[in-house]
């Protein structure tokens, strides 16, 4: 054994913040109804329990209970991690155990101790472990005498139950260990020579328990890979990091250390093949199978309770988990029998009769066999399982090895006892020890280990033995502390004795007798005492009380003082004396007395000085640190300001300086006044004759002090970090104060040009020293490092020659200590030299390390020092000078910086914009709440809601700033208050019909209020945020009127006109929907809140049907749980049901998802067998489950959805008038589901060639015969319809329309021109004869969108799709049908402008605008003309004008435009007439479009929004409300599908309100145009992302920022995603647009930012004047600005702009330096005279 390599004698330190300790968890559990105070209760009645008669007995059983639970109570206490990060907040985490409750809590030094969970088990706790598993979650595992119980942080709970009984369990760092209690069967139960398995591994709650093999060290025949059976090894520690186990040989008395790992696949096999040989007779497979067979049956002997099988663990495969009697835990409680549930992986062979890959083990571990049963012998009662000694069952694999790395030497005699203790610990030089704790001779046993090379081995050296009756490590520290056999406190940083601790309160041990071994107190007294109830402590005592072996042993080492003892027994009774360690946490300690109270204290920091740490003499530093500990720890130690003087002293002594003789070091701390006066600069000054003292005689250095050796390198360590500090504007007065002793250090060295640089730094201050040290004799042992050169280093020459141009030297700088000056030396290199590799190729070319290592590596970056946390606050701590050429490089980048800098480096450029854009911010979740989520206050109290209050104010009035566009919209779409009926009484008119008129006005104006909620759902489109509390409000749909002059009430329902039936029932879910979609896309909505907003009453069943579909529009949808879909749909309400099948399919377009696939075909014949049972579903279901599938399937291409999809178009009507209603819709939803089945797919339809799709979609669109059905629905179509007589021919006026979608859909934007001519209207008379005028509309349509790219916003396009006969001149000979004609030629002119609107959706194309507001117009000046009108009819104009006012809408969709708005308005109050419910909603959808989402989003143009354009435009609106013969209301709403946010807000950055900005947006080139720049002030509608190559924020007003599309699109799209909010920052001396328009209040000249920095060099230049310069610091600094200045000069007049070195100031400065600079010499040369 090697001896303690250090002793520091005769100190001593103070321990601090002493307080004393209880277990936060007894006062827990003394309130906590624990099962102990439960059943006490039902004992006795509860009278009896308070009544006094009763209370002596009671209070008698609870002291005896009390006792029991204090045995078994139990406590660790560790560092904290959970909830906070590490470094944030530092705090205790307390385990505590007792009887059956487990408590974890939490405290720290500024918060009281909490309560963070509490568990509650059946059965007495028997031990308890916290392990962080793999994917670092943190479990708390509790040991019962049956199972374990795992509670995860995350709340995830598991019980294990365990198959044997176990004695202890370790955390470790793949999982959990376990030691098999040994029992007295287990020599029964094995075969010869074959002992069963000891140790076991559990890796997760849900694995098997494997046995774990072990790999024993050495070359004899014992060291082969084999199963840990040995049961004299015992486990008593084991650790994560490193991953490691420490065992005893209870027969041999020794300890060994075991590496832990994950079993090798060799290792495996080896075990598996032949787990053990007995000694001389190999078992060979026999042995073998009796470990399987033995771990994984359960032999069902027969316990106490009766014949049952016992617990067994469950592992992947599902287990039957079954109970026994006898044992009280939940686990195996029949409810939970089955494990299945639990287990991660199911097997197919549940029921299976072999249980393989378990490990099952006896009975007879939990309870001994009953008389008469000897082990395994058959007997008439024990029914014993044949397969047990089969060996036939598959082997159980081992998952974990351990493999012995060292074990103790065995010394002769010497007998030691198990380790009470082990812990790992490290000292100062980061050396590492394992420790452990030999109570029996009293010793701490440190055993150095080091990893290998590849760190993937630990090699164990030398153990040196301390004397130690206890000890505990404190890891914060690198330290552990002792208790010695005297009772002394003794601090050890590895083995190295550093000082004993003073605890006030507690005498010290040489002073209260308290030397004598504690454990001759009386054994009562031991037990008696809460503190000593852990086992280590019953231990200890059995030891004391009886006679051991080695007592003779211990008395050389303990001095032991019989008679003192005897003599002042009572005495030693009274005082308290330290018993033992426990509980360290950190810095921290628990100190058990044997009174039995404990006391928790903290030991000081040792100050751990990377100075030192550059050399490599460990033992030195350690010496070094010792000593400093000790001065600075002493009992009563310094105050604050005092530390630096101590150090001095302390550092200089270990040089070998006699401090005492020094002038300034013997006064450093003790200078009276008058002294400290007479010594100061400012008596110097005053006093030209300065008090000369006596030259003291030359004092000589003590060569064999420590650091004696190292003066050079430590005083070259010291320069620089003295330059360091130069750097440092809050630490320079710190460098004044390490100058003293560099003066004294260079001058002893004899380095003159050190001293003449401290000199010319601080000149008042060296002046006065002068005294001087040799060295001479001991330079024989002064180690001159090569890196000490004469020539000094100097931070302020280097960055001077830097700037100057000159060749430069590498600057030497010391890692982690000089982070300043390495930073500051590459930035110069970089922006001054314009090195761009200077931050990573080149630092050494710069920079030269004093440690060994790797050159530092840091990423370019024009502002580099980002990377290390530099900040703009940490800049104004660098000196001005230094500073400015840096400070000139952010203004630089702050002009332009780069999209795709870190938050980190645009905080430091100044650029707040940048940095808040980075964390993602939406207008509702900024500060700015203001911005969306209030809404306005209501100047009218009574005022209902009419649903359109959400939208953002702020942003709507920058958009729309000149008038009130917004307010009248909402006027126009509100329909919560009663309509003006306003009909006049004629003199002629009855009472009764005047009613009867007023009724029926009132009716008209119902239509368009019905209508609105359509509109008004595209005007608030995700506009809202819900409140989870809160249930979403829904405006009234209010069908009641007004009629003035008295503002009488018109009621629909008092019976006097005829009303509709279901009239409202349409409208209720419009409504509902509208109120849906206020609700954004990233809203917190979930299952409960949906279910939640059910509403109570039948009436509203509609309302809540929208809102389901709604929800599913904006994606919400997904989060209802399947089991509330079922419960919607099982109702049978047909609204609901489409509602969400639409809402579902919505949310999951183009995904396939197979469940959303079950449900919609649930709902169509043509996707269920042919054999199933006919459902009876409404006909709007299907067709609403129709357009499920496509939207599900959009652009997939799936085969066989668009063969059903393809016959379903033309399926024919049923006998028993099954599919004879409403038919067109039908048909057409099966069109336009083929049509986004095959979006844009054109001829590249893989796989269904054929289906001859195309010419199968012209037949239904032409007519001609029908096909025969092919496929699983031939039988269905067998009998034809008794109703409807179609012949064997297609009825083209059911199938065109979806035929003709289908065929636009399928070749949409191929420009395939062959398809396209199939759609052209006829070209004679007689064949248009044969066409309804709407397919025309719809043809020409779908023939324009195929050609997509021949488009053109212009008049003679659109005209350029009417046959040529229609244009021509007419023969008056032909017959014509003036009606055919001017019909076909309005609805084709609609059907142009309608594909003229989607071409251009969202563009807000002036050219596509102008083109058709003429053509609207025009249609309006024909519909003034009754004549002309009569011709075309009424309602044929009507649909076409409003398809164009729905084309122009989609052009300017977003935009807000008046022009729009006024034929709105217009349309909005004509309600007489043919103008029916399809109009009204055809114009407020128009109204909807214009104002999308309150001008935050507009319209896209790609494939999928262009279907659902078309599927909610279908040009054929309603008659009325309950009309769904063509088209399918619901999907009206499918026009959410194609809006997308485009509108860019500019926020400012500073007052987080919406501002304007000048964007400056760049066009890609196209074959239409060439790359095109156009300003456009924000808030702004972006034109579609694909088209723009550049956005960019233009200034003056505001800092530049662009965005460029080529690169990241993904960013801008982020951006309008989150409300479009692009942070801007206003420039210096600017005013926002709003407040200045013009820009004419601006300051004319931009303020520099720093005008301090000026501020600075002038009262440097005045100080200067005045000659009471006491340092040349400032002088450094305005020599660098000067020479920035002149290096600009030189450079030339590229840098006109630079706003921080303009020449009013800098010439100024220049001359003021120089005139300054002049008089300060001649002042030092005449006082030197």
């Amino acid at each position: 054994m090697s001896e303690v390599v250090y002793e520091e004698t005769a100190t001593m330190i103070a321990a601090g913040e002493l307080q004393s300790f209880v277990p936060f968890g007894r006062e827990h559990c003394r309130n906590h109804p624990n099962a102990f105070n439960l059943q006490l209760r039902e004992l006795q009645p509860a009278s009896e329990l308070w009544s006094s008669d009763g209370a002596a007995g009671l209070v008698g059983s609870l002291q005896e209970v009390s006792l029991q639970e204090r045995e078994r109570e139990c406590w660790q206490l560790k560092k904290g991690c959970v909830g906070v990060r590490e470094e944030d907040v530092e705090f205790e985490e307390e385990l505590y155990a007792a009887g059956n409750v487990v408590v974890w809590s939490q405290g720290s030094r500024t918060q009281a101790s909490s309560v963070y969970k509490a568990f509650t088990v059946d059965s007495p706790v028997q031990q308890f472990q916290k392990k962080t598993k793999k994917q670092v979650e943190q479990t708390v595992c509790i040991v019962q005498s049956s199972c374990v119980n795992v509670h995860t942080v995350t709340g995830k709970d598991f019980i294990s139950p365990l198959p044997f009984q176990v004695s202890d369990v370790w955390a470790t760092k793949f999982g959990l260990l376990l030691e098999r209690k040994n029992t007295a069967t287990d020599a029964q139960l094995s075969p010869p020579g074959e002992p069963l398995p000891t140790v076991f591994s559990m890796l997760h709650p849900l694995d098997e328990i494997a046995p774990v093999v072990c790999k024993p060290a050495g070359l004899f025949e014992g060291s082969r890979v084999q199963y840990a059976s040995d049961s004299t090894m015992k486990i008593i520690f084991s650790c994560c990091q490193p991953s490691i186990v420490v065992s005893y040989d209870t027969v041999q008395g020794i300890h060994s250390v075991w590496a832990l790992r994950k079993v090798t696949h060799e290792e495996r096999s080896t075990v598996l093949r032949c787990p053990s040989e007995s000694v001389g007779t190999p078992m060979g497979l026999m042995a073998s199978g009796f470990l399987t067979s033995h771990l994984r049956n359960i032999s069902r002997l027969d316990s106490p309770g009766g014949s049952a099988p016992a617990g067994a663990l469950h592992s992947h495969q599902s287990r039957i988990m079954t109970s026994s009697p006898g044992l009280h835990s939940r686990v195996h409680s029949p409810s939970i029998s089955n494990m299945a549930a639990l287990s991660r992986a199911h097997s197919p062979g549940m029921a299976a009769p072999s249980f393989s890959g378990v490990a099952r083990f006896n009975t007879s571990f939990h309870s001994p066999p009953p008389k008469g049963h000897h082990g395994l012998l058959p007997s008439p009662n024990s029914t014993v399982n044949e397969t047990m000694l089969v060996p036939e069952m598959e082997p159980i694999i081992p998952d974990l090895c351990m493999e012995q790395l060292w074990s103790e030497t065995v010394t002769a005699g010497c007998h030691s006892s198990q380790a009470s203790k082990v812990f790992l610990t490290s000292d100062v030089c980061e050396n590492r020890y394992l420790c452990f704790l030999v109570e029996s001779h009293q010793q701490l046993r440190c055993v150095k280990f080091i990893e290998s090379n590849d760190t993937s081995q630990l090699i164990f050296a030398s153990v040196t033995s301390i004397p130690a009756k206890d000890a505990e490590p404190l890891q914060n520290i690198d330290a552990m502390l002792v208790l010695e056999a005297c009772g002394s406190l003794v601090l050890y940083t590895g083995i190295t004795r550093v000082s004993k601790v003073f605890v006030p309160g507690l005498l010290s041990p040489t002073f209260s007798l308290t030397n004598h071994l504690p454990h001759l107190s009386t054994p009562v007294e031991n037990v008696s005492t809460p503190a000593n109830a852990g086992s280590r402590h019953l231990q200890r005592l059995d030891e004391a009380v009886m006679p051991s072996p080695v007592s003779e042993l211990r008395g050389p080492n303990i001095k032991h003082h019989e008679g003192s003892f005897l003599e002042d027994y009572t005495f030693q009774q009274t005082m308290p004396y330290i018993h033992a360690l426990r509980d360290p946490v950190c810095n921290r300690v628990t100190l058990e007395l044997n009174s039995g109270t404990m006391l928790r204290i903290s030991i000081p920091e040792i100050a751990t000085s990377e100075l030192v740490k550059c050399k490599n003499c460990w033992h030195v530093t350690i010496q070094v640190l010792v000593k400093w500990y000790n001065i600075y720890n002493a009992p009563g130690g310094p105050s604050a300001h005092a530390e630096w003087n101590l150090f001095v002293t302390c550092f200089m002594t270990l040089m070998g300086y006699n401090t005492e003789r020094l002038t300034w070091t013997r006064n450093v701390s003790q200078l009276s006044d008058w002294e400290y006066l007479l010594g100061s600069h400012y008596h110097r000054q005053m006093n030209f004759q300065p008090v000369s003292s006596p030259s003291s005689p030359s004092l000589k250095l003590d060569s064999s002090a420590p650091l004696f050796p190292h003066i050079p390198a430590l005083f070259y360590v010291l320069h620089l970090l003295y330059q360091e500090l130069q750097l440092d504007e809050l630490q320079r007065a710190r460098a004044s104060s390490l100058v003293c002793l560099l003066q004294q250090l260079a001058r002893d060295l004899q380095l003159n040009e050190y001293v003449d640089l401290y000199w010319r730094d601080y000149p008042s201050l060296i002046s006065g020293l002068t005294e001087s040290c040799l060295i001479d004799q001991g330079k024989t042992c002064l180690i001159r490092p090569s890196f000490l050169r004469a020539e000094p280093p100097c931070v302020f020459s280097w960055l001077s020659s830097c700037l100057r141009g000159e060749e430069i030297p590498p600057f030497p700088y010391l890692p982690s200590i000089c982070q300043r000056t390495r930073l500051l030396v590459l930035s110069y290199a970089l922006y001054i030299t314009g090195d761009e590799n200077a931050t990573s190729t080149d630092v050494s070319k710069y920079l030269v390390k004093l440690s060994a290592g790797l050159c530092v590596h840091v990423c370019f970056h024009p502002s580099h020092f980002a990377g290390l946390g530099f900040t703009l606050k940490d800049l104004e701590s660098v000196p001005f000078g230094v500073a400015l050429p840096i400070r000139e490089a952010i203004y630089r980048c702050r002009e332009q910086p780069c999209s795709d800098w870190s938050e980190e480096v645009c905080m430091l450029i100044g650029r707040q914009d940048l940095t808040k854009q980075a964390h993602k911010m939406t207008l509702a979740k900024s500060k700015a709440v203001s911005l969306s989520l209030e809404p306005p206050a209501t100047t009218e109290a009574d005022e209902e809601e009419d649903g359109m209050s959400d939208i953002i104010q702020e942003v709507t009035g920058l958009i729309w700033s000149q008038d009130l566009r917004v307010q009248e919209v909402r006027r126009l779409l509100q329909s919560s208050r009663p309509v003006r009926v306003s009909v006049v009484q004629l003199p002629e008119v009855s009472d009764h019909e005047y009613i009867e008129e007023k009724e029926n006005k009132l009716l008209q104006l119902c239509q368009r209020t019905m209508a609105l909620p359509v509109g008004r759902g595209l005007f608030t489109l995700f506009s809202y945020h819900p409140v989870p509390t809160e249930p979403l409000p829904v405006p009234k749909l209010n069908l009641t009127g007004r009629a003035p002059p008295r503002n009488t009430m018109v009621d629909l329902n008092s019976g006097n006109i005829d009303v509709p039936p279901n009239m409202t029932g349409w409208p209720s879910f419009h409504n509902g929907v509208a109120a849906g979609l206020k609700i954004a896309p990233a809203s917190q909505v979930d299952s409960a809140w949906i279910a939640y907003n059910k509403p109570k009453s039948p009436e509203l069943a509609n309302e809540y049907a929208g809102f389901l579909m709604a929800l599913g529009l904006n994606g919400h949808l997904t989060k209802l749980a399947t089991l509330n879909i079922h419960d919607y749909l099982t109702k049978g309400h047909e609204m609901t049901s489409i509602g969400l099948l639409l809402g579902v399919s919505s949310a999951k377009l183009g995904t396939m998802d197979m469940s959303i696939t079950r449900l919609l075909s649930i709902h169509i014949p043509a996707l269920l067998p042919p054999t199933s049972t006919e459902l009876d579903v409404p006909h709007n279901v299907q067709v609403a489950a129709v357009i499920g599938i496509g939207l599900v399937y959009q652009g997939t291409g799936h085969r066989h959805n668009a063969e059903v999809l393809l016959s379903e178009i033309g399926r024919p009507p049923g006998p028993e008038m099954e599919y004879c209603t409403d038919r067109e819709s039908y048909s057409l939803a099966a069109g336009v589901a083929l049509g986004m089945v095959c979006l844009g797919h054109g001829s590249n339809l893989i796989g269904m060639t054929d289906l001859n799709v195309p010419e199968q979609l012209y037949q239904y669109m032409v007519g001609g015969h029908r096909r025969a059905q092919a496929g699983a629905n031939r039988e269905r179509h067998k009998s034809p319809s008794y109703q409807i007589k179609e012949g064997d021919t297609i009825n083209v006026d059911v199938t065109c329309p979806g035929a003709t979608l289908a065929l636009a859909m399928i070749y949409l934007k191929t420009n395939n021109r062959s398809i396209a001519d199939w759609l052209k209207p006829p070209d004679t008379w007689f064949l248009l004869d044969f066409i309804k005028p709407e397919f025309l509309l719809l043809r020409t349509l779908a023939r324009c969108i195929i050609m997509w790219d021949e488009i053109l916003p212009n008049t003679e396009w659109v005209k350029s799709n009417i046959p040529q006969i229609m244009r021509g001149t007419f023969d008056p000979s032909e017959d014509i049908n003036m009606e055919t004609m001017a019909q076909a030629q309005d609805y084709i002119t609609a059907g142009a402008c309608m594909a003229l609107g989607l071409r251009f959706a969202g563009s807000a194309n002036s050219d596509a605008f102008d083109c058709l507001y003429e053509f609207a117009r025009t249609f309006m000046k024909i519909m003034s003309f009754a004549g002309t009108a009569a011709v075309t009819g009424y309602y044929n104009l009507q649909t076409g004008l409003s398809m164009i006012l729905l084309a122009m809408s989609m052009v300017m969709a977003g935009t807000g435009n008046l022009k729009v708005l006024q034929l709105c308005r217009f349309f909005h109050k004509r309600t007489g007439g043919e103008m029916n419910y399809g109009f009204h909603m055809a114009h407020h959808m128009a109204l909807g479009l214009l104002f999308l989402g309150g001008g935050r989003y507009t319209l896209s143009t790609s494939n999928s929004a262009i279907a659902a354009l078309l599927c909610a435009l279908y040009p054929h609106f309603p008659a009325h409300s309950t009309d769904n013969r063509y088209h399918l209301q619901a999907l009206r709403h499918l026009a959410v599908l194609a809006a997308e946010p485009r509108l860019l807000v500019p926020v400012d950055v500073d007052s987080l309100k919406p501002c304007y900005a000048l964007l400056e947006v760049t066009y890609k080139e196209t074959k239409w145009y060439d790359e095109t720049t156009v300003e456009l002030m924000a808030p702004t509608m972006l034109p579609e992302l694909h088209h723009l190559k550049r956005v960019k924020v233009k200034g003056p007003r505001y800092w530049e920022l662009s965005v460029d599309l080529s690169k990241e699109t993904q960013h801008l799209k982020s951006i309008l995603s989150r409300d479009g909010v692009l942070y801007v920052k206003l420039r210096a001396g600017q005013l926002p647009y709003k407040d200045d328009p013009q820009g004419w209040k601006s300051l004319l000249a931009s303020t520099v930012n720093h005008r301090n920095s000026g501020v600075r060099a002038f009262k440097a230049v005045g100080a200067l004047r005045r000659g009471d310069l006491q340092q040349t610091f400032p002088l450094w600094q305005l020599r660098l600005v000067v020479e920035l200045w002149d290096s600009r000069v030189l450079r030339g007049a590229a840098n006109h702009h630079d706003a921080l070195l303009t020449s009013e100031f800098l010439p100024v400065m220049k001359n003021m330096v120089d005139v300054a600079l002049d008089s300060w010499l001649k002042g030092e040369e005449r006082r030197e005279r």
